[in-house]
């Protein structure tokens, strides 16, 4: 079944993507300046997770960190390289959402706690938040990143993709040739 959206339908879901592209970069934006500002604090907790144990890579990553998240919502926001740009935003936001689900795991085993009673900083920027609204908003976060990735939030884009309309394309299966002999 071949469901083609109305002209109108599909230019408010063009519309409602780009607002949604502009949202995740400010929000990236946002957690990323709020790292920098105070780099002391967030190095501490970063060490809290204890997932990485040499204080060089500690240290790089939460000097880094934060100006690959402000490049990223900067790409979205001015819609350059939008779908390398969620790419990286899902690959920060995966393995991250897991570290902090084990995290809070281990916090309401020590406390004994329910899940969702489980609070504290994780580290990205917004203070202690509690465990399952982060989760949701991780969830939601990753969503809309995968929605960039499938090719929406063209509009109002500077340049979309790093390789031009110009570019050669490399056809689908189903258009190929078979070859004549």
């Amino acid at each position: 079944m071949n469901t083609v959206l109305p002209d109108r339908t599909r230019r408010a879901l063009d519309w409602i993507t780009v607002l949604g592209r502009w949202f995740l970069g400010a929000y990236f934006i946002q957690m990323g300046v709020t790292k920098i500002l105070d780099p002391v604090l967030f190095l501490k907790l970063l060490r809290q997770y204890q997932f990485i144990t040499n204080p060089l890579l500690m240290n790089s990553i939460a000097a880094a960190l934060p100006w690959f998240e402000i490049v990223c919502g900067l790409l979205l926001v001015l819609g350059v390289a939008v779908r390398g740009a969620a790419l990286n935003i899902v690959a920060m936001l995966i393995p991250f959402t897991f570290v902090v689900t084990r995290r809070a795991i281990a916090v309401a085993a020590a406390q004994g706690l329910p899940f969702c009673a489980v609070r504290f900083d994780c580290g990205c920027g917004g203070g202690e938040v509690v465990i399952c609204q982060k989760l949701v908003e991780n969830a939601c976060l990753i969503f809309l990143a995968c929605w960039l990735l499938s090719g929406r939030g063209r509009q109002l884009a500077a340049r979309f993709s790093l390789f031009g309309a110009g570019s050669p394309k490399t056809p689908l299966p189903s258009q190929l040739q078979p070859a004549q002999s």
